[in-house]
């Protein structure tokens, strides 16, 4: 029998629990990527709130990526020193710290590039800026990255049907268009062996002509073959509003529960988790093995020890999304309590 809060293994990495935090985007980082003051204090109360580990919210690959403002960087060497003081507040909690290296689009000067209308060149240099990426997350103590091919932002886009029409080795078949992500893995593993290496995945691209749960499932087993660590499983048009505890929460667990049932490493299932009593049912009456957890910890970022001491049975999450239209997606519940 699975408890949530039980010491777990994900890969190489040895978890207080099995709650992770789910990349969550605050737009706070400076235009090249620096990290700032407000960005640290979240971090260190997540840390101290008692989650099982930490993965970043979207960091970008790229110096010139345009997609929007605030992103975190893992573009030049010049920032690791200030990725190393976030990894060490949060590895001060006993708390393992995940990078998502993700890109939001690929632009040529200025202009953004869709993945038909990029060379092959374009195409390696995308690879090499992963692999560069998840080299400076090494040298900056994270634990692992997590490769963001979700969420229609670049790597999900490249490999949808509903965008990919190349005609190379680069498009057409499912093999071809998730190509690109078998590149990252195979870069990474070579240039920085033994770090956690996850990836972030589409259950179904919501899309007209996009990825659906058949080809993505298939996605998701071909990565674990390719020898990635652990899945992470979301769906393009995430943060479903209304979500109410014991009624509708883990909206994306059928999928998930269908992945860990066919592949062998630890699957993870974000998307609307609310309760500890829904959470220990879906580990126990599932394969999945951790739950990832995004809004509730805008909310309370000590749920995880709450829950732990018994305080607290159910996020305060009521699921409006007001987070998102403030600054740094802070809880507007917070503000006025």
């Amino acid at each position: 029998m699975k408890k949530l809060f039980e010491t777990a293994r994900l890969g190489n990495l040895i978890l207080k629990n099995r709650l992770v935090r789910s990349a969550t985007w605050e737009g706070l980082a400076l235009p090249d990527g620096g990290i700032t003051d407000q960005t640290y204090e979240i971090y260190r109360e997540l840390a101290k709130g008692g989650v099982g580990a930490i993965i970043t919210g979207f960091t970008s690959v790229a110096d010139n990526d345009q997609y929007f403002g605030g992103m975190m960087r893992l573009s030049h060497d010049g920032l690791i020193p200030q990725y190393r003081r976030l990894t060490e507040l949060i590895h001060q909690e006993n708390c393992p710290v995940i990078a998502q290296i993700a890109l939001g689009g690929f632009y040529r000067g200025k202009t953004l590039i869709e993945p038909d209308a990029m060379t092959g060149e374009e195409i390696r240099e995308v690879i090499g800026l992963f692999v560069d990426a998840a080299r400076r997350a090494k040298d900056a103590g994270f634990d692992g990255v997590q490769v963001h091919a979700a969420h229609f932002f670049f790597l999900s886009r490249f490999i949808s049907p509903a965008v990919n029409h190349r005609s190379d080795d680069w498009g057409g078949s499912m093999e071809n268009r998730i190509r690109i992500l078998f590149e990252i893995i195979k870069g990474i593993r070579e240039t920085v062996p033994g770090i956690h290496l996850t990836a972030k995945v589409n259950c179904s691209d919501f899309t007209y002509r996009g990825l659906e749960e058949p080809e993505s499932l298939a996605v998701c087993k071909a990565l674990a073959e390719a020898g990635i660590d652990s899945i992470e499983v979301s769906g393009n048009g995430t943060s479903v509003q209304g979500i109410r505890a014991g009624i509708n929460e883990g909206y994306f667990a059928g999928f998930a529960s269908m992945l860990a049932r066919q592949v062998d490493i630890p699957v993870i299932a974000v998307g609307g988790w609310r309760s500890l009593k829904c959470m220990e049912s879906a580990l126990n009456e599932t394969r999945i093995e951790f739950l990832s957890l995004s809004r509730p910890l805008i909310r309370e970022p000590d749920l995880p020890g709450k829950m732990l001491r018994g305080e607290s049975t159910v996020s305060q999450c009521v699921s409006c999304n007001a987070c998102y239209a403030t600054p740094s997606h802070r809880c507007i519940w917070l503000s006025v309590e």
